[in-house]
């Protein structure tokens, strides 16, 4: 019999492969560009979908997993250190790893830089997942794909600190904390870091990740129907974004990416208990999904490096780059999942008793 836990973490592993393929669709064009200008060809980066609304599917998957998987810990003694430890021996290591590639591939080759190095104090707060202004002048951390994880920190420390409360007030506590952040800087006007950043609308999208979560527990089920319904105007959402009569802004993404994102994973959560085994494309996306930080992570040194691999070749072919960057982004996170992501948090685990 398939457990519950299995029978949800089927499709959302499927949405994890899909949303950090977008971020990386949404990077690749960037390199493309570089490639036909120096080939003298034309580009058109595609718009069809706004890509790094895969950040978006992110946060609401992980809102998700956090009260799906740490079900076990409600009202258990010691739950907040646990989940703590679960939660940084699992996403510690590979960012720090990508992060020390990025300063190494720096120091070695600085004109990759598109900003001033960064200072010592920039780079400690890379590695503490602490927001700060980086030599770009925006939010980020030196390695700037980080931004994201610096908000999955703020919502793990919270989701800890309400581990420690009843097991009906976690999840209300947690939403009220995002909700709080981000009224203050709504109210208040922009405040100072790192206030000002984790109190971005993007943060709420946390908190309806949990809400799927709860409601999948109660064991809310929908008909293939009414999931396709929810999937169509999730993509509806999606393709429709840049042609919406609302103001750019973080607010607009929310209503839009943060929406859609959410559709997405209660039509993914909300199918039948005892699934069917997943088609070879299926399984292929669960594999990707089990690498899915490790592609968000990679996919920018796998991309660049196959720019230069091209530049020096001559191929300024600037679609054929595309769908060989991507292909090659995919094998390399597979390949640093299973031989750095998965034995080092092993034996994290077993090391810290996680």
């Amino acid at each position: 019999m398939t457990s519950p836990f299995l029978s949800a973490i089927l499709p959302i592993q499927m949405l994890r492969a899909l949303a950090a393929f977008m971020v990386a669709v949404h990077h690749v064009q960037s390199d493309a560009a570089v490639l036909a200008r120096l080939g003298g060809r034309s580009f058109t980066p595609s718009d069809l979908l706004p890509w790094m609304a895969g950040v978006d599917i992110f946060f609401v998957v992980s809102g998700f997993i956090m009260v799906h998987a740490s079900a076990s810990l409600f009202d258990r003694p010691g739950a907040s250190a646990l989940f703590l430890k679960r939660r940084l021996v699992r996403i510690v290591p590979l960012y720090w790893a990508a992060t020390t590639l990025f300063l190494l591939v720096a120091l070695a080759l600085p004109a990759t830089l598109n900003s001033a190095a960064p200072s010592a104090g920039q780079i400690a707060a890379s590695y503490l997942f602490w927001p700060v202004i980086s030599s770009s002048g925006l939010v980020q951390p030196v390695y700037s794909l980080g931004w994201t994880l610096n908000y999955e920190m703020l919502f793990y420390v919270l989701f800890a600190a309400a581990l420690t409360l009843p097991r009906r007030l976690v999840v209300p506590a947690v939403t009220l904390a995002l909700a709080s952040l981000v009224g203050a800087t709504a109210m208040l006007g922009p405040l100072p870091l790192p206030f000002g950043f984790w109190g971005q609308p993007i943060v709420l999208e946390f908190a309806a990740g949990m809400g799927i979560a709860l409601l999948h527990r109660r064991g809310l089920m929908l008909g293939a129907g009414a999931r396709f319904a929810l999937a169509a105007v999730a993509v509806g959402l999606l393709l429709g974004s840049p042609h919406a009569p609302l103001s750019a802004g973080p607010w607009r993404d929310l209503a839009l990416h943060g929406s859609a994102a959410a559709l997405l994973v209660l039509a993914a959560v909300t199918g039948p208990r005892e699934p069917a085994a997943p088609t070879a494309l299926g399984s292929a996306l669960v594999r990707v999904g089990d690498a899915s930080y490790a592609l968000y992570l990679v996919h920018p040194f796998a991309i660049r490096g196959l720019r230069e691999v091209f530049v020096r070749l001559g191929v300024l072919e600037p679609w054929l780059f595309v769908v060989a960057a991507l292909a090659s982004a995919v094998i390399a996170a597979l390949l640093v999942h299973r031989l750095f992501e998965v034995p080092v948090t092993r034996a994290l685990r077993r090391w810290t008793g996680a």
